[in-house]
């Protein structure tokens, strides 16, 4: 009588870890823009638990992007960096890839900044709510936005940020002029100014900047009536945050199915 050997139980594969999503954010003097942003991040956590999620720095803070990234290769993960950046521009297009070449035997990829998206205009849309917008119905043919975003020399950066301006004024209703803390024009007064000569003069400032700094300040303070706080640790911009992670993943895994087809 023969008896058949049983087969082996397969050996179970070890499941890849998910890559690590490392929200990268400027750095700033201003305690408060740290603790804001480990605020957004513990929303993402509660959004996608499990994901493992880290903050860095390009600058200014601790943790900074390259020790960050080096303590990751060290423990043999991937990762998707995801500029808490509201426009493209030097940081995403110089810094984050030139940190990530840095980190030998890193598998990474940089994802879009968070920029023109629904979410980041509910987002904008509730803080302007917050400080007391919409103004009154007698003064709203009279109302407009300032929308106030750190600027930047490359062009690209100043497009982006005039399609968020667009994506609000739809939303709000009212024009939204675009203005820059720096190195692109016109400054916040500028635009005040320019509202003005249009006959809006119930003008708000809309804060398009993730945590409070140096930028955000100067800009509030040339509100002529209201200024929204910055985005910050709103639920909407938790959501934009892995939705830009997602898409980087997504484009990769694409990227990788053509790369095997050819």
């Amino acid at each position: 009588m023969h008896h058949r050997t049983a087969p082996a139980h397969p050996r179970t594969a070890t499941a890849p870890r998910p890559a690590t999503l490392v929200a990268v954010g400027h750095g700033s003097r201003d305690p408060r823009a740290r603790a804001t942003l480990l605020r957004l991040l513990d929303r993402v956590r509660e959004l996608r638990p499990g994901l493992d999620v880290r903050l860095a720095h390009i600058e200014l803070n601790a943790p900074l992007l390259d020790e960050t990234l080096a303590a990751l290769a060290a423990e043999g993960r991937e990762a998707v960096l995801v500029p808490l950046l509201l426009a493209p521009g030097h940081h995403v297009t110089h810094d984050l890839p030139a940190a990530v070449a840095a980190a030998p035997g890193l598998r990474a990829r940089v994802a879009e900044p968070l920029g023109a998206h629904p979410l980041l205009v509910e987002a904008l849309a509730d803080r302007l709510a917050e400080a007391g917008w919409p103004p009154g119905e007698h003064d709203r043919r009279t109302a407009g936005v300032v929308l106030a975003a750190a600027g930047s020399r490359d062009p690209r950066s100043g497009a982006e940020t005039r399609r968020i301006a667009a994506l609000l004024g739809e939303c709000l209703g009212v024009p939204v002029v675009p203005a820059y803390a720096s190195a692109a024009a016109p400054t916040v007064p500028e635009a005040v100014a320019a509202l003005a000569a249009r006959g809006r003069h119930r003008i708000a400032v809309a804060s398009c900047f993730t945590a409070p700094g140096l930028f955000a300040a100067r800009a509030a303070a040339h509100a002529p009536w209201i200024a929204a706080a910055p985005v910050g640790a709103h639920p909407a911009l938790a959501r934009l945050v892995l939705h830009r992670h997602d898409r980087a993943l997504a484009a990769a895994t694409a990227r990788g199915r053509e790369l095997a087809a050819v």
